[in-house]
């Protein structure tokens, strides 16, 4: 992997002997600064990753760094060593109190730097074709998974909420669940788990590479062990301060997932929409038409269905489990009016009803927000008949879907 720049280190202090590490890991060369002339230091350096010693002096010149960094393109990783208080939005925090302290921060950094270099191939990519990256803040696009019984998580759900969307599992058998059909950008395990559930969890989590990447955030356990999970982080306290320091981690990785997509759409020729994983409306009317032309002159079935929401709710999060869920042979959009609108290929009526309703019992559990808003979608199934063309079986879908939400 090509680090692309040095390691800037930031401390007021000595060096602390565990960073001799990246050096045996070819992380090199780490260039020291004090504090005070950590920007300038950024601009004359132009690092690939920031480490920052939170001891002494760092108070007064943390948010300015912070917010220096945050203006760099590609990512720029800004890892932050015990931090004792709440970090700024993008500076990832790093424990190193912990058992395996070396090996967990070059995997910290190795994960982090891959994702500066999915950027950069993002941008130099960009210009080949209609895509632009979406501009607001990814973590606005985030869900994270919560998983706890006791008596701090209905604060750190709220805590959660006012942020990302939060998915809430009282038992791990219902988190496995989630993480098995979700696109989730973090994982947050709370306390109401003995040390043995949570060290058979995490294990499970380390072993299997879909979830290797995933920001997980314990707060009631000292970890004794190592997993092989690079962003997994110990922040014990207030659900508030939980919630500010597992942010950074959550943001990264939805960064990382909103950049997947756009490489994605990129390689499509621009007919993906980066936000949501689904067709383009542009994409989707050209390839729904040939569709029913197709079915119409060699017969077989063609059915679509339209999965309607509340207004604000999570259309978004929808449409991210159908790209995921969705056979490949099937495809869908995200509509202006805030529905999303799947067509089975090859399907009839009676089969496109039941993988409609399967699809719909998987965004159900999700509730985005502080207010637990609860995603059940309103969903209507239309199939082609003979006399139909596109615009009219989408026309009908249309207004059966506001029959039955009248």
């Amino acid at each position: 992997m090509s680090q692309a720049g040095p390691i800037l280190f930031v401390s007021n202090g000595e060096r602390p002997t565990f960073l001799a590490a990246l050096d045996e890991a070819r992380f090199f060369p780490v260039i020291d600064t004090g504090w005070a002339g950590a920007v300038r230091a950024v601009e004359e350096v132009q690092p690939a990753a920031v480490l920052a010693a939170m001891h002494a002096g760092h108070e007064p010149h943390l948010a300015p760094l912070a917010s220096k960094i945050a203006e760099q393109s590609p990512y720029l990783p800004f890892v932050a060593l015990d931090a004792a208080g709440a970090l700024p939005h993008n500076v990832l925090p790093f424990s190193s109190s912990r058992a395996g302290h070396s090996e967990r921060l070059i995997a910290r950094l190795r994960a982090a730097l891959r994702i500066r270099t999915l950027h950069a191939t993002v941008l130099r990519r960009l210009p080949e074709v209609k895509v632009a990256l979406p501009e607001a803040d990814p973590v606005r696009d985030a869900t994270v998974l919560l998983i706890g019984r006791g008596a701090a998580y209905p604060a750190l759900s709220v805590a959660l909420g006012e942020r990302v969307g939060v998915i809430g599992a009282l038992s791990i058998e219902a988190a496995a669940k989630h993480l098995n059909t979700r696109d989730l950008d973090g994982v947050v395990l709370a306390e109401g788990f003995t040390p043995r559930v949570t060290d058979a969890f995490l294990t499970v989590l380390a072993e299997d590479t879909r979830f290797r990447s995933l920001p997980v955030v314990v707060t009631a356990h000292q970890l004794t062990q190592t997993y092989d999970l690079p962003n997994l982080e110990l922040i014990p306290g207030e659900p508030a301060k939980v919630a500010a320091n597992a942010l950074p981690l959550i943001r990264q990785h939805a960064m990382e997932a909103q950049l997947s997509r756009t490489l994605r759409s990129i390689d499509a020729g621009g007919w993906l929409d980066p936000r949501s994983g689904l067709l383009t409306a542009e994409a989707f009317a050209r390839d729904f038409a040939k569709a029913v032309e197709q079915t119409l002159a060699r017969g077989g079935g063609l059915s679509v269905a339209r999965f309607a929401f509340d207004p604000g709710n999570s259309q978004l999060d929808a449409a991210r489990i159908l790209s995921r869920l969705m056979r490949q042979m099937d495809f869908g959009v995200a509509q202006k009016d805030g529905s999303v609108v799947v067509v089975f290929a090859e399907t009839d009526f009676r089969t496109a009803h039941m993988i409609a309703r399967r699809l719909s019992a998987v965004m159900r559990h999700t509730s985005n927000g502080k207010h637990e808003m609860r995603s059940d979608p309103v969903v209507s199934v239309d199939s082609l008949s003979p006399s139909d063309t596109a615009r009219s079986l989408l026309g009908r879908l249309s207004a059966e879907a506001s029959r039955a939400a009248s």
